[in-house]
């Protein structure tokens, strides 16, 4: 399977992790996260958002959203849940993960790495519902080990990329003591790799 992949990208090392854990080889082609002009010539035909990750697989097709790739690469394996109900939990946390975790976390990471100068007032915004989606990993994590079923998920992998990094963001995660003891979990399992490998 070939990525267009970019290693400072959490949603890129979503994927990467997931075929690490699966063992499923990855050719990985490096694309600027910012210089996007040579996207419509090598994405245009496979992805038209124009976004990474976006992976052809070994039959030819195109797929591109880090989640739905994660959501394809992990049908029949333990990391997706056979349960309807359970698979319905691991989309929604997928979809928080898309809506309410990575626009802030994601975004806030991403102006400090690249020392993009935005407002105050900006910063402030992504800071607060940054907060916002700790929080709510907090509360469920006080409950459970893991996500869903208590166990280990596409869910845990989505939200970890961009957590276990979220203090380059400026996000402190010392008040947030489940998502620390989690955090640690995710990084101990089989196969797993750091988002630098």
């Amino acid at each position: 399977m070939l990525m267009y992949d970019s290693a400072v990208s959490g949603n890129c090392y979503k994927v990467r992790l997931l075929c690490a854990q699966l063992g499923t080889p990855l050719e990985r082609r490096e694309l600027d996260v910012l210089d996007r002009s040579s996207r419509p010539e090598l994405l245009g035909p496979l992805n038209p958002a124009l976004r990474i990750p976006t992976v052809v697989l070994d039959d030819g097709r195109p797929l591109a959203e880090s989640n739905a790739i994660m959501t394809y690469l992990a049908e029949g394996t333990r990391y997706l849940p056979e349960d309807r109900y359970e698979r319905a939990q691991v989309l929604q946390w997928l979809f928080f993960e898309q809506y309410s975790h990575e626009p802030y976390i994601a975004v806030a990471r991403m102006w400090a790495h690249f020392g993009i100068e935005v407002s105050d007032e900006q910063r402030a915004a992504k800071r607060a519902r940054g907060e916002q989606a700790l929080a709510a990993i907090e509360r469920h994590l006080a409950e459970c080990s893991f996500l869903v079923g208590g166990r280990y998920t596409i869910a845990d992998i989505a939200l970890y990329a961009y957590t276990h990094v979220a203090p380059e963001g400026g996000f402190a995660l010392d008040p947030y003591p489940q998502i620390r003891d989690w955090l640690a979990c995710v990084a101990a399992q089989p196969g797993h790799i750091p988002i630098d490998a």
